[in-house]
């Protein structure tokens, strides 16, 4: 593949537990089912105990049975993959203060149900998120925004985010337009690398994407285009035709 080149990489890595307080183990399980949801339990981060495996993706196959976020998505409003690339698109410009944070995603996920759950698996406290990292808070806030939310994930830590997308089968080698897209700048292939996420808007063809991410370039919303070789895998929320 060459030697590899560290090129147009956010200023800072994803929101590690380290920031949060303490390491805590992460634990497997399936996700809630769509009464859950509207019981107002939330979707569990399902990390596997060993390496998430590279899946081939299979979701427009008919024949296939559904996957767990395919039922979830039942219930859900239809919302294209053109539809959710709009809402993130709108953000573009969106930067924030000199201190890391005082963006409105910041503030979303500390006042959401989710800061809870996060700070149960990783200790902290809601404060701790006033100035934190927040691509994926971005990526959240976006599929919050679409009304998609429970098969986009939401999470402030990457690599948990990556692993709920493989455990509910819905991770892959694809860059689909829409798909949840998480780097290694490094160019390694385990999800434990993983330093940064946005969303693909298309491939080009010559071995990029272009994406819109969060907290890329000096701490903004930006539309970026990234060498495929630092994609460790994409996770695929679930879109209408």
């Amino acid at each position: 593949m060459g030697k590899h080149r560290r090129v147009s990489t956010p200023k800072k890595r994803h929101l590690t537990r380290v920031i949060l307080g303490m390491s805590v183990a992460v634990t497997g399980g399936a996700v809630a089912a769509p009464s859950a949801f509207a019981a107002g339990a939330h979707d569990p981060l399902n990390a596997p105990a060993a390496e998430v495996p590279r899946l081939a993706w299979a979701g427009s196959a008919s024949s296939a049975p559904k996957t767990p976020l395919q039922v979830i998505a039942e219930g859900l409003p239809k919302v294209s993959a053109a539809q959710l690339l709009a809402v993130a698109e709108q953000q573009i410009g969106v930067r924030e203060n000199s201190s890391g944070g005082g963006t409105k995603f910041h503030s979303w996920y500390m006042g959401s149900p989710r800061v809870k759950e996060t700070i149960a698996r990783d200790g902290g406290n809601v404060q701790g998120y006033a100035n934190a990292p927040w691509c994926d808070m971005f990526v959240s806030w976006v599929g919050e925004q679409a009304g998609i939310r429970p098969t986009v994930g939401w999470d402030a830590y990457t690599v948990t985010h990556a692993q709920w997308f493989a455990n509910n089968r819905h991770w892959g080698d694809t860059p689909e337009p829409g798909a949840v897209v998480f780097f290694d700048w490094k160019g390694g292939d385990s999800v434990y690398g993983i330093d940064h996420v946005g969303f693909v808007k298309h491939d080009n063809g010559d071995g990029t994407i272009t994406t819109i991410e969060g907290n890329t370039g000096n701490g903004n919303v930006e539309q970026r285009v990234r060498p495929k070789w630092q994609v460790v895998g994409y996770g695929y929320p679930v879109y209408s035709a």
